[in-house]
């Protein structure tokens, strides 16, 4: 099956009471028409609300794979738009939580890479209207990935995705989620990985200190 962009979305920040302490979000992604332009911070008519834990250029761009959504449309009993999760591209056709931190994709006139993974909020939970979903989210580890962007272009629904290089190592987003949030222990393997964000390199150093661990890079 060949990998594609479903739709590429975007967001203005509004007001909203149930939006934590910044009281604004971005959350509500919509499709957009046509080409749209993705530089390194991102989509040029996207917007974050939050920038203290969203965007910059190690959260660039947010993709989320269509599979999952209709997955959790089926678990909620309700339905799921293209960017209900805040996602930047709807995919379909690739397993994105298989896909290794360092992985580089050209999608239309653009090169990403694949650098995070999502950490779910309250703000997420509070869009949804679900209680307990952080916890039912985070069970499911499969959050999708966060995207750098390499070179700046034009992204169009309908551009295939093409994976132009896999690094040499096993850290998925799926492993590297769970060691952010379940599974600890499994931090100190994310130091070996050079396309890693600081962020999360830096929650792994910490860890790997307090533990007595020397990673291998």
């Amino acid at each position: 099956m060949t990998a594609y962009v479903r739709s590429v979305n975007a967001g203005r920040a509004v007001d909203a009471a149930w939006a934590g302490t910044v009281g604004r979000t971005a959350i509500d992604k919509r499709p957009c028409v046509g080409a749209v332009r993705v530089g390194p911070l991102g989509l040029e008519i996207d917007e974050q609300a939050d920038h203290k834990h969203h965007g910059g250029p190690h959260q660039a761009v947010y993709a989320f794979a269509r599979e999952d959504l209709d997955r959790w449309a089926g678990r909620l009993g309700r339905d799921l738009h293209d960017g209900q999760f805040g996602e930047n591209l709807t995919t379909s056709g690739i397993d994105l939580n298989e896909s290794l931190i360092g992985e580089q994709w050209a999608v239309g006139s653009v090169l990403l890479e694949v650098a995070d993974v999502r950490i779910p909020c309250s703000v997420f939970a509070n869009w949804l209207d679900q209680r307990g979903w952080v916890k039912t989210f985070t069970a499911e580890a499969r959050p999708g990935p966060y995207l750098r962007v390499l070179e700046a272009g034009e992204i169009t629904a309908g551009d295939e995705i093409v994976v132009v290089h896999r690094p040499g190592h096993e850290v998925t987003v799926g492993l590297a989620f769970r060691a952010r949030t379940t599974e600890r222990h499994l931090l100190p393997r994310l130091l070996g990985v050079p396309a890693l964000a600081p962020d999360s390199r830096l929650v792994a150093e910490k860890y790997a200190a307090g533990a007595g661990v020397v990673a291998n890079t």
